[in-house]
């Protein structure tokens, strides 16, 4: 196994991560954004407000993303497990 073959496996890792991590992410992100503005507007500085709609939020993108989600991790354990025989030679 050379250390290329272990930084492409690394980079995959990674790439794979970042993708199933994006939706939550994302979904997160533009829930606090708009909640945010909504603050600033109304002038409301409480901090708890934001939390149960980004959770609400949150578990909507699991069930709708999930089994996309859980499709590309299997894709890519399969992949990575079929690719043991010849990483070890």
């Amino acid at each position: 196994m050379t250390p290329e073959t272990i930084i492409t496996i690394g980079q995959q890792a990674m790439w794979v991560t970042m993708i199933i991590a994006a939706p939550l992410l994302l979904s997160a992100l533009a829930v606090g954004l708009l909640i945010g503005m909504f603050q600033a507007a109304t002038q409301i500085n409480e901090m708890t407000l934001s939390f149960i709609p980004k959770l609400l939020v949150m578990v909507g993108a699991l069930v709708v993303a999930g089994p996309w989600m859980l499709s590309v991790i299997v894709n890519y354990t399969q992949t990575l497990i079929e690719q043991i025989p010849s990483l070890i030679s």
